[in-house]
């Protein structure tokens, strides 16, 4: 049984040597979501403001983009395993420091630092296992890998994160259960110690100090240089806005009577309702990869992930005032954002095809656009709760969305898989109807033979 899965792994494109791999960064990440549905409302319930609650989650958002931007240039310089390394021992002390000393001290200033230093760990120990994927994945079925990558962090991040807090919190409170992400955290260290591959040709050896303060620069001046990158940054950051937003606002929408809401749900519902996202997100993020990787990176990029979760930012807030505590109609809400936001599985890919031989500094680039929106999704919150509410937070969403579908229209990567069509496809305008151009029929040839060619996704 075990040999049939694993063969079927390969069938997929991805080396066995990385499933290991992938089961770690979804036990590492369970861990790190523990907090993430209930936070905001446990500082309310303890004395804090909602700003409060919410400034928290955006600056540990701020210091998660650093980390990110980071990630993936480090990792191709010293080895996407050692740097996954170093960022789960970080993220284990400074939470242990997080629960034991700066919660209990009630010092909001102590607590925000403290937690803010905590997000440095987890973006070094995921997106380092992205370059991973990065440097050992064939470039026509990265998109596929990189679905499957996000397939696990939803995994551990969504539903283990979200799901085993809603039994534990009735049992053992609030503050109890932030303590059993640590057997999570640990669990995952072991495992990338043990089972994570080593990278192949790590570079430190051959950099000097300057060179590799030039090579972090270029994680963040690339974006200057070449557009395409700087628009699918864009694009990453705003793809997880719902993602990491909607986790500081809801509880205090759907749980509470403050800013609009009416008590719809005991937060132990939120939270189930909420986890159906990320139940959603481990079947689409492997669905969109391989669809993407087949039929095209950026279209259903635009219509599924961005035109889609523009209306799911507003069903999600007009819907219970409509319809009232309808558990199933949030259930189907949030089976959209999954599907949604699942819907941007090609990036990686897209980056990568545009700079080829700067790998890691795009990546870079990647991980700090996924980053801020850790950052740029609570922040809008932190910004407008007590202005615009959250009716206006969600239409912000909803507009950031709808500019992001209007900036895919920029993008024409070249795609490997789509190059390897047959010629019959091809026609050139001075072509007779049901004729096919010489030159249109060698051009697909050299498409499939030259990956420097320009084969653009399909304009939908």
């Amino acid at each position: 049984m075990l040999t049939q899965i694993l063969a079927a792994v390969e069938r997929f494109g991805i080396p066995k040597k990385l499933i290991a791999g992938f089961l770690t960064v979804a036990v590492f990440m369970t861990g790190d979501g523990f907090e993430l549905t209930f936070l905001t409302k446990y500082m309310v319930d303890h004395g804090f403001s909602a700003a409060q609650g919410s400034l928290l989650i955006t600056v540990y958002g701020l210091f998660a983009a650093i980390a990110g931007w980071t990630a993936g240039v480090l990792a191709e310089m010293f080895g996407a395993r050692r740097i996954m390394l170093i960022g789960a021992c970080w993220w284990i002390g400074v939470h242990l420091v997080f629960l034991g000393i700066a919660l209990p001290s009630g010092v909001y200033p102590f607590i925000l630092a403290v937690y803010a230093l905590r997000g440095f760990g987890y973006p070094l120990f995921i997106y380092s296992f992205m370059v991973l994927l990065a440097q050992t994945v064939r470039p026509e079925r990265l998109a596929s890998a990189t679905g499957l990558f996000w397939t696990c962090f939803s995994l551990g991040l969504g539903v283990f994160g979200a799901y085993i807090p809603s039994f534990l919190i009735p049992a053992v409170g609030e503050y109890r259960t932030f303590w059993f992400a640590i057997p999570f955290s640990v669990a995952g260290l072991l495992l990338c110690l043990l089972m994570v591959p080593r990278t192949r040709d790590s570079k430190a050896a051959k950099l000097t100090h300057e060179e590799r303060v030039k090579e972090l620069a270029e994680g963040v001046t690339i974006a200057f240089h070449n557009p395409g990158i700087a628009v699918c940054g864009i694009i990453r950051m705003i793809n997880s806005l719902l993602l990491y937003g909607f986790p500081v606002i809801m509880p205090l929408y759907l749980c509470g009577r403050q800013y609009g809401g009416d008590n719809w749900f005991p937060v132990q519902d939120w939270m189930r309702i909420w986890g159906c996202v990320f139940i959603v997100m481990l079947f689409f993020n492997v669905f969109w990869g391989w669809f993407m990787d087949r039929f095209g990176w950026v279209w259903p990029m635009r219509w599924f992930g961005c035109a889609l979760l523009a209306i799911c930012a507003l069903s999600f807030y007009y819907a219970p005032r409509r319809f009232g505590a309808n558990a199933p109609l949030m259930v189907l809400a949030a089976v959209f954002i999954g599907v949604g936001t699942s819907a941007f599985a090609s990036i990686p890919a897209i980056m990568n095809s545009l700079v080829p031989e700067k790998r890691g500094a795009a990546l870079s680039v990647y991980n700090l656009s996924a980053g801020l929106a850790t950052f740029v999704g609570p922040g809008i919150a932190t910004l407008l709760l007590s202005t615009v509410g959250i009716a206006g937070i969600c239409w912000t969403y909803a507009v950031l969305y709808v500019a992001g579908a209007a900036l895919t229209y920029t993008l024409r990567p070249k795609q490997p898989g789509l190059a390897k069509k047959p010629a019959a496809v091809v026609r050139t305008a001075d072509a007779k109807d049901g004729d096919i151009s010489i030159e249109a029929a060698a051009k697909v040839t050299a498409l499939a033979h030259n990956p420097m060619a320009t084969m653009d996704d399909e304009a939908i």
